[in-house]
């Protein structure tokens, strides 16, 4: 039962303080944003937003994959998203590494075969990420109306650039 005993005190703190119950759930600055899941990326604050701001959906990579394009259909329509920033960020192992060292250091970890598993990494960035502006701008459930943006995140120096 220790295993998380630590952020079970922490979230005991936080829930002492909190006061966003009764919230609605709509994204008010009617942004959405597809990140990464790295821990370097603090996804409000980058963008000089608060708590309720922004529905976030993350994954390796920041790929807009057939979940992320559920969750920027459903937020285009229900959760007030106006905005699509989709963001991949300079330093990615997903970007740095083959599809085979990733099998390699995952077997090596495990010790076994993992190359039936896919790990979808990213041989060009910019093009996958003009590739993931794409989608997004022309699936048929995401309004025309909805301004999508590509951009990359500096890790190092926290500064956005726009790509596409």
């Amino acid at each position: 039962m220790g295993d998380f005993d630590d952020l079970l005190k922490a979230n005991q703190d936080y829930a002492a303080t909190f006061d966003q119950g009764g919230f609605d759930g709509k994204a008010h600055a009617g942004v959405a944003i597809v990140t990464c899941m790295d821990s370097r990326i603090d996804p409000l604050r980058m963008l000089g937003l608060d708590y309720g701001d922004a529905k976030i959906f993350r994954n390796p990579g920041g790929r807009v994959t057939e979940a992320a394009l559920e969750a920027l259909v459903l937020g285009s329509h229900l959760l007030n998203v106006d905005r699509i920033l989709v963001i991949p960020h300079t330093r990615c192992a997903m970007a740095a590494n083959s599809e085979a060292d990733i099998h390699e250091k995952i077997g090596a970890a495990v010790g076994q075969d993992v190359t039936w598993h896919a790990f979808h990494v990213i041989p060009d960035q910019k093009a996958a990420l003009a590739e993931d502006v794409r989608k997004v701008r022309s699936h048929p459930l995401i309004p025309d109306t909805v301004k999508v943006g590509g951009f990359i995140y500096d890790v190092d120096t926290g500064l956005l650039t726009q790509e596409v």
